[in-house]
């Protein structure tokens, strides 16, 4: 079973809509949208572990450029 996530990034000012973008391209985000509110963009995305799940965040999602700060939020089914 596939562990997801919801990924809050904050950019820099007038870069969502690059932002989610060029994130929505990336292997492994499902979706990418830019909002209103303290963050910029929520990207939903999933991965076949944990691991994997954090490795996708911190080398790939974290490199876009005009991204400032990210929060994960892994979704548990309770």
């Amino acid at each position: 079973m596939a562990v997801q996530a919801y990924i809050l990034v904050q950019t820099e000012v007038g870069k969502a809509a690059e932002v989610a973008t060029a994130i929505a391209a990336i292997d492994g985000v499902t979706l990418a949208e830019d909002v209103t509110g303290p963050y910029d963009v929520i990207v939903r995305a999933e991965g076949p572990s944990v691991d994997e799940l954090g490795a996708l965040v911190v080398t790939t999602i974290q490199n876009v450029p005009g991204i400032t700060r990210t929060l994960t939020c892994p979704i548990v089914r309770i």
